[in-house]
């Protein structure tokens, strides 16, 4: 099983083999399902168990 991290819809991603779809913001969570909207592909349904969405921190939050 590929889920490392729980996702929920707001959270910023990005897909470990897709370097190319950019930044990807997950808009549903339905199962093992994740439905994300990436900048170079648009939106996209990830199979959760097979792909490990790599976690990102949210661009327009101010840095430490």
């Amino acid at each position: 099983m590929a889920i490392t991290v729980p996702l929920a819809p707001g959270a910023f991603v990005r897909h470990p083999h897709r370097p190319d779809w950019g930044l990807g913001q997950v808009q549903s969570v339905v199962g093992k399902r994740v439905t994300v909207n990436f900048e170079g592909a648009g939106k996209v349904v990830v199979m959760a168990d097979h792909v490990a969405l790599e976690p990102e921190p949210d661009p327009d939050r101010p840095k430490d």
